[in-house]
């Protein structure tokens, strides 16, 4: 039996939610996959208004971001002021998107965001980058970093302060787009004076499907042991990396392969256990651990990819959801 057996069970309040849903479709189309995407959004917006923080406790503003041949969309959530007790500035976290570099928009987190930045006192840029197969690699990673820049250059107006903290935080392709991006601003002289303080990765993708080193060959058994996750398969991580293309030893994309991982900001990760990406992400850790970068780690036994968000109101999902608040708050510390 593999060592991993125990992250393999189901979760026993997910298994009857998933075995009540209808079965999955097949060979959908990228448009019908956004569309499906779409109508799960609704339903978990619908599932988040009682929960969202009072008009009077933040402000939404959308800017534009120029990007090459064109522009994106960023989504600023700033906390008010509580009172004379909450002075100055608060920290920065930017912000990335799943999807599979295909899929999603930033409206997908959108009101789970607004909770995040009340809650943590943290200003968040919530990023529409270009998707996959229209706009493939670089694009969508390219788009990520000049959505970081921009927000490192225009702090100020967002009520932020870069000594504060300055977070970067992504979930699935998100987390790959805040990995790499923490690994290029980190020898970027653009960012002298104002580093990255933190990387929050949640169930990140980490190394392309068809890149796995020989030597890490015994530590990356998940993509074929949950060959049939849930929401996500072997099968559809091939799909989005085919879509995406992007070269798989292109550290960009690839970030388990750059030459170096020293002198990164602390980074936080969250995995799923009945995950294709599992030991990616649990692998990255110790990585970045034995590089000399302060981690911290959480593995959740029996949670499909995405499942926290798919199955909110399970124990396991809120959490995730606390430890996501409470992983922050760890980064956010090791910046003061």
């Amino acid at each position: 039996m593999s060592s991993n057996a125990h992250f393999l069970t189901l979760d026993p309040e997910i298994a009857p939610l998933i075995a009540q849903m209808p079965n999955r479709p097949q060979n959908l189309t990228i448009e019908e996959q956004r569309a499906a995407l779409h109508a799960r959004f609704l339903q978990f917006q619908e599932r988040m208004k009682p929960e969202l923080p009072s008009d009077s406790e933040y402000q939404v503003q959308d800017h534009l971001v120029p990007v090459d041949s064109g522009e994106i969309k960023v989504r600023c959530v700033m906390p008010i002021s509580s009172g004379p007790q909450e002075t100055g500035p608060f920290p920065l976290l930017v912000w990335y998107h799943g999807g599979g570099y295909c899929l999603g928009s930033s409206d997908m987190d959108d009101f789970y965001l607004r909770t995040v930045a009340v809650k943590n006192r943290v200003v968040v840029v919530n990023v529409d980058y270009r998707l996959a197969p229209l706009f493939p690699f670089p694009t969508g990673v390219n788009d990520a970093y000049a959505a970081l820049k921009w927000a490192a250059e225009n702090a100020t107006q967002l009520s932020a302060s870069l000594s504060r903290g300055f977070i970067v935080a992504g979930q699935s392709a998100g987390g790959n787009f805040s990995a790499s991006v923490a690994l290029q601003a980190r020898d970027d002289p653009f960012f002298a004076g104002r580093q990255l303080t933190g990387q929050l990765l949640q169930i990140p993708q980490v190394i392309h499907i068809r890149a796995q080193p020989e030597k890490y060959k015994t530590e990356l058994l998940s993509m074929d042991e949950v060959t049939d996750g849930p929401y996500l398969s072997k099968k559809d991580a091939e799909r989005f990396s085919e879509l995406y293309q992007a070269d798989p030893l292109d550290p960009r994309y690839s970030v388990l392969l750059a030459p170096s991982h020293s002198g990164l900001p602390p980074a936080y990760i969250q995995v799923s256990g009945l995950d294709p990406l599992r030991d990616e992400g649990i692998l990255y850790e110790k990585v970045l651990r034995e590089s000399g970068v302060k981690t911290k780690l959480d593995v959740y036994p029996g949670l499909p990819h995405g499942g926290h968000i798919i199955f909110p109101t399970t124990s396991l999902s809120a959490k995730v959801n606390q430890d996501f608040n409470a992983g922050l708050q760890w980064l956010l510390n090791r910046s003061t």
